[in-house]
């Protein structure tokens, strides 16, 4: 495949590997790099390793997500939040590609989305950061901005991986009623 140029590039890449993430395909780096029509050292320099692709992949898909989480959630700060987060949630658990990746890649499903081996969770803190920012006033945060961005991520996290850390059922109800409990106006 070739980029604007004729030639195959970074983008082209990225854009097929996304592609095969949606359509619950996993990623092998060394089939990217023959679909491409590079090398696999190519595609290395280009993208980094798998996880990084991965991270990168989810997060192009994840962003956006959150975004419109939170531009439908009805109400005014913490309760805006609250409804976004469980909305949020609530879109990840019902999206296919994802749901196949959570079941064919546990593990390394965890990893990249849950700790500080990728970007993911730093950019999700980042992206919480923001939010309350912009829906709350930082001088009645019950924590500095921060540390409650990374605690919402973590509430997240929690009941939306839970059946594969405890094995009980995901439940993005309870992102929203945490969420909430945590940013009472």
């Amino acid at each position: 495949m070739a980029g604007p140029k004729g030639r195959p590039d970074p983008l082209t890449a990225f854009k097929i590997a996304r592609r095969w993430f949606q359509a619950g395909r996993r990623i092998e780096m060394q089939d990217l790099a023959t679909e491409v029509g590079v090398s696999r050292a190519t595609l290395f320099r280009w993208v980094g390793g798998r996880d990084e692709l991965l991270t990168e992949v989810m997060w192009s898909l994840a962003e956006p997500t959150l975004r419109d989480a939170v531009a439908a959630a009805p109400g005014e700060g913490g309760t805006k939040l609250a409804g976004a987060l469980e909305s949020f949630s609530e879109t990840l658990l019902a999206t296919d590609y994802f749901a196949v990746f959570l079941r064919r890649e546990p593990e390394r499903a965890l990893r990249v989305l849950t700790t500080r081996a990728g970007s993911l969770q730093g950019r999700m803190t980042a992206a919480m950061q923001e939010l309350l920012n912009q829906h709350l006033d930082p001088a009645k945060l019950p924590m500095e901005p921060p540390d409650l961005a990374y605690l919402l991520v973590r509430v997240v996290e929690t009941f939306l991986y839970t059946d594969m850390i405890t094995g009980a059922q995901a439940n993005p109800a309870k992102v929203g009623q945490a969420v909430a409990a945590l940013l009472r106006d």
